[in-house]
């Protein structure tokens, strides 16, 4: 083995004397005092650190330019826009439905068919009209006046003629009666301005004027009366003289509302055999009220049909908002956050509002407004629930500033911004306002920082620090 030469070893220098000064020094020195000092910093240190108020830590947003939506939130639902009810034509037992919900049909196509009741109450009174129509028909030789009627006629219109010529005396006799109280009352006045006779005699004379004034009035009313009374006598006279020479009138009348009704029972003939009940118009059955075999009166509503390609949209918002809206404003149909959100827009607002309970018991005026979609390609039904947004203003390249960050300073609205680690209070001018986010006129620029959710524990000058 081969053997290595050792390192040298180190010398051994004799120290200095500044450095043996020192050494001695050091030595006389205790550790306690060190110690104490070293504490005490430590202990202040710590003091001023517990002491010092640290920052708020705050949620923060971005003061930024962009798009500004302000819409009005409301449910609605979809609605087939022509919807048909077929119901029963005629009372009848309904054979079972064989149509479900969602089968495509034709125009033309048997929807249901219906066995009419064999004995209904139109065909019991059809009958007992052609029985009453029939027999009286018959009777029609019984109906002729007779020659005491004649005469009887004839015996009212001399009475007649004779009343109104006593009538016609009695205007006469009303008339001169007062011209006569009228030159009495014209002497009474010139007397009674002589003062030959009292005021009261004057008085009397002018009552007596208007007395005859109505019994003028009176006498010539009963003279018309009385010429009325032979006019109708002279006509009850015509018809019946009409009826006895021409009866046979009577005998085309109840032959044609013989043969009406005979009409009608060969109406009801038809309707006792099997009544087939065909589609209106082409469409899907969306709803079959009564599918089972039963009996049905005319009317019960039995399937209801419609095309389900042609929806509209039915929103009921507030009336207050309603004011907002206006016709072709954009519709979004929310779909989730995964799928793009389907287009419709406004087509009219109904004129007319309704009463509705809110979920809180609270009642609200709302209206309806109808909407048509703008995409086709849909997967809807009829009556499907859905979340929409109305646009009611639409902003590009607006000043905007997150909602939360926002709160009331009296009769304004203010905003804290973060400048340099501490919250800057400032008073702000908003325009529109959506869900989330509002539109700055005044009091912000862009890329300012501004703190979310404010809370009391910040003010004006406090530090904070992003969350």
């Amino acid at each position: 083995m081969k053997l290595l030469p050792l390192p040298d070893q180190p010398t051994h220098r004799k120290p200095s004397p500044e450095t043996e000064t020192v050494s001695k020094r050091l030595r006389k020195i205790s550790p306690k005092p060190l110690i104490y000092v070293a504490i005490a910093i430590a202990t202040f240190v710590f003091i001023v650190q517990a002491f010092r108020p640290a920052p708020i830590a705050v949620d923060t947003g971005l003061v930024s330019r962009g798009e500004l939506r302000v819409t009005v939130n409301a449910e609605g639902k979809t609605r087939v826009r022509d919807r048909f009810t077929i119901s029963a034509p005629v009372d009848g037992r309904l054979a079972r439905i064989e149509l479900d919900e969602g089968d495509k049909i034709k125009q033309g196509d048997i929807v249901a068919r219906i066995d009419p009741l064999p004995l209904t109450s139109s065909v019991k009174e059809a009958l007992g009209r052609l029985a009453e129509w029939q027999a009286q028909r018959q009777g029609v030789a019984t109906q002729r006046p007779k020659e005491a009627n004649l005469e009887q006629a004839r015996q009212r219109i001399q009475a007649a003629i004779a009343n109104q010529r006593q009538a016609e005396a009695r205007v006469v006799q009303a008339q001169a009666a007062l011209e006569q109280a009228r030159r009495d009352t014209q002497r009474a006045q010139q007397l009674q301005a002589s003062g030959v006779i009292p005021r009261k005699d004057w008085e009397l004379a002018e009552l007596n004027q208007t007395t005859k004034v109505k019994e003028l009035e009176t006498a010539n009313l009963a003279a018309k009366a009385s010429a009325n009374e032979v006019e109708v006598a002279q006509a009850a006279l015509s018809v019946l003289q009409q009826q006895k020479s021409d009866p046979d009138y009577l005998l085309k009348v109840y032959d044609a509302r013989i043969a009406s009704v005979e009409a009608e029972l060969a109406n009801l003939k038809d309707e006792a055999a099997r009544t087939d009940i065909h589609s209106p118009v082409s469409g899907q059955v969306l709803r079959v009220q009564k599918k089972s075999a039963q009996y049905v009166t005319s009317g019960t509503p039995l399937l209801d049909i419609g095309n389900v390609s042609n929806l509209e949209l039915v929103i009921d918002v507030l009336s207050s908002d309603a004011t907002k809206i206006k016709p072709d404003a954009q519709i979004f149909i929310d779909q989730g956050a995964e799928t793009k959100a389907i287009q419709a827009k406004v087509r009219y607002i109904e004129p007319s509002a309704f009463t509705k309970v809110s979920a809180l018991g609270v009642e609200e005026q709302r209206v309806n407004v109808i909407g048509d979609f703008t995409d086709k390609s849909l997967s809807f039904g009829d009556a499907y629930r859905v979340d929409v947004q109305i646009v009611v203003w639409d902003g590009k390249n607006v000043l905007k500033v997150p909602l939360s960050s926002l709160f009331r300073c009296g009769k304004s609205w203010c905003t804290f911004v973060v400048n340099n680690g501490k919250a800057e209070r400032r008073q702000i001018e908003i325009g529109q306002r959506s869900d989330f986010e509002a539109e700055i006129k005044r009091g912000l620029q862009q890329g300012e920082v501004v703190i979310l959710h404010p809370s009391e524990q910040i003010d004006d000058g406090k530090r904070v620090s992003y969350r």
